[in-house]
């Protein structure tokens, strides 16, 4: 697989979303940016604005989100449209590659942890980079296991944290060049 064949997803946001568009760019790997009306993008580089049926082939009941995140989501009908958004970005992309942390309960912390998930209920390959460790984890036979990824998938999608660090960061360059170089 080359670069030029290779297709990457994601919702356009600053921090871990925006690296992953700039190294997509850098390495000649086709970008795509999945949007609704009115959401305000950092990084706008084929930017496809979902339709509301389009976003409703996403939808999931808010209850089943917050029973399977193990957690309860404010601002209902803002938070349903971006994780449509992410149902899009983890269909389109055979593999999941996140920046955010990996708690106590197996899931990631915020909206990352939703892709995360469907990640692993679509049975794609999903890694995270948990920036509390400065480690890559892969799920593997139901738990997190220690790992090194690389991009092995014709397409993938590339989310996370707004809130970046050096060594996230770091991690998305590493992952790139380990990939692509």
């Amino acid at each position: 697989m080359t670069q030029a064949q290779t297709k990457f997803f994601s919702g356009g946001l600053k921090g871990a979303e925006a690296l992953f568009g700039e190294q997509s760019e850098k390495y000649g790997i086709h970008e795509t940016t999945f949007a609704f009306e009115g959401q305000s993008l950092t990084r706008k580089i084929n930017v496809t604005i979902l339709s509301e049926a389009t976003l409703k082939e996403g939808d999931v009941s808010m209850e089943i989100v917050s029973a399977r995140m193990g957690r309860r989501y404010a601002q209902v009908d803002r938070i349903r449209k971006v994780f449509q958004v992410i149902f899009h970005m983890v269909n389109k992309g055979s593999q999941v590659l996140a920046i955010g942390w990996i708690q106590d309960d197996n899931t990631v912390k915020g909206g990352t942890g939703w892709a995360v998930e469907l990640g692993k209920f679509f049975n794609h390959p999903v890694s995270v980079f948990d920036q509390g460790k400065s480690q890559w984890y892969t799920w593997t036979e139901n738990r997190w296991t220690l790992d090194t990824p690389v991009i092995t998938e014709a397409s993938f999608c590339g989310t996370g944290t707004r809130n970046l660090t050096d060594e996230g960061r770091a991690a998305i360059e590493d992952l790139f060049t380990r990939s692509f170089a």
